[in-house]
């Protein structure tokens, strides 16, 4: 009985732990502060927990800026109709979302869409800009 009960304690902990280490998007990221940058991709990371992606954007100086966004898990964009071939180095985009509460250049993706507007993902349709 002390085996059975110790064993179920400890798959509790183990399929529990991971549940309360995730956490909403509203704690890294700022619903107040929308972003719009329109750059090339230069890296895809197509990982777990979350998949990221990095667009290089210049100003009208020329300036060019590195920007880090964020999306769902792989699992969940494969679901939506992903690839990890959708967005690929070299890409031209634009990405819609929301700057990250802490650091520069971070973002979560809202809505995605090629070199000619078209539409690549959108999480919430009133995103879209």
């Amino acid at each position: 009985m002390r085996t059975t009960l110790a064993t179920a304690v400890a798959c509790s902990i183990a399929f529990l732990a991971p549940l309360s280490a995730h956490h909403s998007w509203t704690a890294d990221y700022d619903a107040g502060k929308p972003v719009t940058v329109k750059g090339v991709v230069t890296k895809v990371e197509w990982t777990n927990p979350h998949t990221h992606f990095y667009i290089e954007s210049k100003d009208d100086k020329g300036t060019v800026t590195s920007w880090n966004f964020e999306m769902a898990s792989p699992n969940i964009l494969v679901r939506n109709g992903w690839k990890q071939s959708t967005v690929k180095i070299g890409d031209q985009i634009t990405v819609s979302g929301y700057l990250a509460r802490k650091g520069e250049r971070m973002a979560i993706a809202g809505a995605v869409a090629d070199a000619s507007g078209k539409p690549i993902f959108a999480s919430n349709p009133d995103i879209t800009r």
